[in-house]
């Protein structure tokens, strides 16, 4: 059948219950996925002691859960073809609900990272599918705020995850951050089977017929799988310094490469490169990948400068990260809204525009003697340029593709988003640590004992804390660690500055970027001649 008739069908076609109901059904179950990649991140240390091993290798706990979720997004399209996409959308929500269980119960390590494993796979068709099953439900014009109710769920619960999961870890166990997924894992899954119902047009791609591409499933699962690892190992074991990560980045390289050139001559391929040739969905593309290092970055950045650096409790930098939370809440239904008027990449250059100047505004209040509302007020004006990206970019992603291809444009987009994800998450461990290295010593330079200022400083030090009888010898030694203390703390801080800099900057690229995508007519959802 054409792509025109399948289009008209789709136009014709609506789904049998309230499509907010649905909306609310497929949300629920994206955002108990999505809060499963960052509620276990805090129990770490007591999964360790609790198992009996090192904390090394309990983060495999995480590596292992990312690494099959990455492998199942991209090609969740082709699953959802090929099976039916409720049926395939019940199936990851009862394997991801039974794993839940199963990691709950788990009596060692090894069993944990397996059950970890079977969860990330069957998380991994969760989130495309609840986009998938979104983009179909609702009308072009509607798009936008059905995308925003999904927004929430992806952009809020990564923030709230470290939080949850220390508080349930700390007041009962960290068995009970895996326990909490199963009644409403149980509760969704009743309600998918009774509410959500497949398209007309799934059933025709069906009956087409499916060849299993199984050497394109090889390369993805090789190189993303490889990819995957370097980027949560890669800064932990030095990089290029590790023959293991070397090999991993060999290995990603070649496999990636192989699986675009294959699928783009394959037949039947389980990845349709080809929809990439659509600038708006290969700039859209783009985007999630950036938002996802944008969102993830920031995540990490504030919390970890808050408790390491200006001496936060996690509760307390969690309370100056909430209210941005709050502010994303009420935010981005607000987004979805102008969807229906104003011009998808008009929203999307003003969130850029708006995160650039947030990134920039960063460097200018970053310091150790930052006050609690000015964190507060700091991180609100990190998020407000978020809230103006989710939606819209989404939204744009399905512009001028047929329907029929729409779970492969959800499987593809949140792959983009999470491997940003973990690329964000990497980089900014990486460069606050060289950056650090780095400003530290240039910073010593002017630490030297032929240095006046520093004798001075040091001198007086020394003479206060020989006053609470301490002996001049050590009262001194003590003086120098102090200042070299603080010439780390300040050299730590100008990493932060140099990381916010450089999100600034690639903010304002991606600005840019936005006035080149298509027009859409915020009404219709159509693609605008210009």
């Amino acid at each position: 059948m054409s792509s025109a008739a399948l289009t008209l069908d789709q136009d014709v076609w609506k789904p049998k219950f309230n499509p907010w109901l649905i909306a609310v059904v497929v949300a629920l179950a994206a955002f108990m996925e999505v809060l499963d990649t960052s509620i276990a991140n805090v129990a770490l240390p007591y999964m360790a002691g609790n198992l009996g091993a090192s904390n090394d290798q309990s983060t495999w706990v995480l590596t292992s859960y990312l690494v099959s979720n990455a492998i199942i997004l991209p090609i969740s399209g082709w699953f959802a073809n090929t099976f039916g996409r409720k049926r395939f959308f019940m199936t990851c929500l009862g394997i991801f609900t039974v794993s839940s269980l199963l990691c709950g119960f788990a009596p060692s390590l090894g069993f944990l990272l397996l059950f970890r494993v079977l969860q990330g796979a069957g998380g991994g068709g969760l989130q495309p599918m609840a986009q998938a099953i979104l983009a179909d439900t609702f009308p072009p014009h509607q798009r936008g705020l059905a995308f925003a109710l999904y927004g929430i769920t992806a952009i809020t619960a990564p923030t709230i995850g470290p939080t949850l999961g220390g508080w349930i870890t700390f007041n009962y166990s960290w068995r009970w951050i895996f326990f909490i997924n199963i009644p409403v894992g149980i509760m969704t899954w009743f309600l998918v089977r009774r509410v959500v119902e497949d398209p007309p047009y799934l059933a025709r791609v069906r009956s087409a017929g499916v060849k299993l591409d199984y050497i394109g499933i090889a390369l993805l699962a090789l190189g993303v799988g490889a990819l995957q690892i370097l980027l949560d190992k890669g800064q932990e074991d030095d990089w290029f310094g590790s023959h293991f990560i070397t090999t991993l980045i060999i290995v990603a390289t070649v496999c990636l490469i192989s699986l675009v050139i294959w699928e783009w001559f394959h037949k039947a391929p389980i990845i349709d490169v080809h929809m990439f040739r659509s600038f708006n969905f290969a700039s859209a593309s783009l985007m999630l990948f950036v938002l996802g290092i944008l969102l993830f970055s920031s995540l990490v950045l504030m919390p970890q400068f808050l408790q390491t650096l200006v001496g936060y409790t996690s509760q307390l930098a969690g309370f100056a990260l909430s209210t941005g939370g709050l502010v994303l809440l009420f935010e981005t239904p607000l987004v979805g809204q102008l969807t229906t008027k104003i011009q998808a990449r008009y929203l999307i250059a003003f969130g850029w525009l708006a995160l650039s100047v947030a990134m920039y505004y960063s460097t200018q209040r970053i310091d150790l003697q930052i006050s609690f509302n000015a964190a507060t007020m700091l991180r609100i004006t990190q998020v407000i340029g978020l809230g103006f990206l989710f939606t819209p970019i989404t939204l744009v992603a399905y512009i001028g593709i047929a329907p029929e291809k729409n779970n492969a444009v959800a499987g593809i987009a949140n792959f983009m988003r999470n491997i940003g994800s973990s690329v964000g998450t990497s980089l900014v461990t990486t460069l606050i640590a060289r950056r650090a290295q780095l400003h530290q010593a240039r910073l010593v330079e002017y630490a030297r004992p032929d240095n006046p200022n520093f004798q001075n400083s040091a001198n007086g030090l020394a003479e206060h804390l020989a006053h609470s009888g301490i002996g001049a010898h050590e009262a001194y030694a003590r003086a120098v660690a102090t200042i070299y203390q603080g010439v780390q703390a300040q050299a730590t801080t100008l990493a932060y500055i140099d990381i916010f800099m450089v999100l600034c900057v690639v903010s304002g690229i991606m600005f840019f970027l936005a006035f080149l995508l298509k027009a859409n007519d915020p009404g219709g959802g159509r693609v605008l001649a210009e």
